[in-house]
């Protein structure tokens, strides 16, 4: 256990970090589930909508410090190709 005010801080500090990491992460996770099944039933107002929904959210992190810009602009194109490849099929 931490005696200094200090280091008492900086658990606090680390406990309510990880706790938001924890939430943005499992958030990003779903966002990208949820256009990927659409996809995979053949939905595509379903994937259309999930994708707006995703790109979204991901630039919004991005603002936010979450994402990088590079990190997030390539899962959108990801998931995008995958919702255009349901739409030439």
């Amino acid at each position: 256990m931490a005696h200094h005010k200090s280091a008492i801080k900086r658990i606090r500090q680390t406990a309510k970090r990880t706790a938001r990491n924890r939430y943005y992460k499992t958030r990003i996770k779903n966002i990208t589930k949820a256009v990927i099944a659409a996809v995979e039933a053949g939905d595509k107002e379903a994937a259309a909508a999930a994708m707006k929904v995703a790109n979204r959210e991901l630039h919004k992190y991005v603002s936010k410090g979450i994402l990088k810009k590079n990190t997030a602009a390539r899962k959108v194109s990801r998931l995008q190709s995958k919702v255009n490849a349901l739409s030439a099929a």
